[in-house]
């Protein structure tokens, strides 16, 4: 089997699998929030990230193809599912627990992880950190929506 395909079914795997924890009430409770009146791009988001995480995906399968089995290679594909577990988990921890500041802490956590992932990359496949860089540059900007999202509903966010 070709790497790109495993790769590509991790993804799939992890990503439909952590969406199984979402409920129709945390999304309903997440449909209420009030958003910034500058969000005018949240319809094109899903799309977006179905952009990123193929991105990522491409930029592990060059890592591999690049020094298959080597160990910085294996703790770089952890960090690659590591990354896809934390973002994954965005958005049924927030909605489960109905608390934006959650879902403000992950996106942090995963736009960190994104760079440490991307110096880690860097060393064995320099070309493939401009496939992360997708990742890198949206991250801060949801992360920062879902942070103007928690000051407008504070008295929701308990």
């Amino acid at each position: 089997m070709k790497s790109w395909m495993v790769m590509a079914a991790i993804t799939f795997f992890v990503a439909w699998g952590g969406n199984r924890f979402l409920t129709r009430e945390g999304i309903r409770w997440f449909n209420r929030q009030r958003r910034p009146r500058w969000l005018t791009f949240e319809g094109a988001i899903p799309l977006i990230w179905t952009v990123i995480f193929i991105c990522a995906t491409w930029s592990a399968v060059v890592v591999w193809e690049t020094a298959p089995g080597q160990p910085l290679t294996w703790l770089v594909m952890g960090g690659y599912l590591l990354l896809e577990i934390v973002t994954i988990a965005y958005t049924p921890l927030m909605c489960k627990l109905r608390n934006l500041q959650v879902g403000t802490i992950i996106g942090g956590t995963g736009f960190l992880l994104s760079l440490l992932l991307g110096l880690l990359v860097r060393q064995i496949a320099p070309t493939a950190v401009f496939l992360l860089l997708p990742y890198i540059l949206w991250s801060p900007i949801g992360t920062y929506t879902t942070w103007e999202m928690m000051h407008l509903n504070q008295e929701d966010d308990d």
